[in-house]
């Protein structure tokens, strides 16, 4: 192909209306910090009454698009095995070792290591040191603020029905027990 024609066709194809057409994201939220030890809208919902998991970016500040946490774990648990229906979730080790299982995979994790369980794939983990701290992703955003405000305000550990039934209503389904430590 002659180099005006590849010109000309590559100038057209950034051109095209389908490209136009693509949705830019957006935001009216202005840059901020979130500093350490603190909540992004100043609401903590501890996991399982111990474990700092606090929002850091919330779906309100990109339009849906993502969620960003922090949890720091003083307790070598973890969550039930369960989906997430439509989001994907990215996992950074900061700090600690963790047993994860994603799919059918099990393996370790430690401070550095980055762990991606897609949408639609079972996953869990159990924290395996004496402290850790992750930083996770959820993207899109999804319910999952409201899923930790809405487990947060419970006065006692949930049944299993009442577990099952505030996943469902946030887009994830529980499917089994969470991993254990041997």
């Amino acid at each position: 192909m002659k180099r005006r024609n590849f010109l000309a066709v590559a100038v057209a194809g950034v051109t095209t209306p389908s490209l136009l057409a693509q949705k830019t994201v957006r935001t009216n939220t202005p840059p901020f910090v979130v500093k350490a030890g603190d909540a992004r809208f100043g609401v903590h919902t501890p996991y399982k009454g111990i474990n700092p998991n606090d929002l850091k970016i919330s779906g309100k500040d990109t339009n849906g698009q993502l969620a960003v946490f922090e949890y720091i774990g003083n307790d070598k648990v973890g969550p039930s095995l369960h989906v997430h229906h439509e989001q994907d979730e990215i996992f950074s080790i900061i700090e600690g070792d963790f047993l994860f299982q994603v799919g059918d995979k099990q393996f370790t994790a430690k401070a550095g290591d980055t762990v991606f369980a897609p949408r639609k794939v079972p996953h869990t983990w159990i924290q395996l040191s004496e402290k850790s701290k992750i930083i996770y992703y959820v993207q899109p955003a999804g319910k999952m603020e409201e899923f930790f405000l809405t487990m947060n305000e419970l006065k006692a550990p949930p049944t299993k029905e009442q577990a099952e039934e505030i996943h469902k209503a946030h887009g994830m389904t529980i499917l089994g027990p969470g991993l254990t430590i041997k």
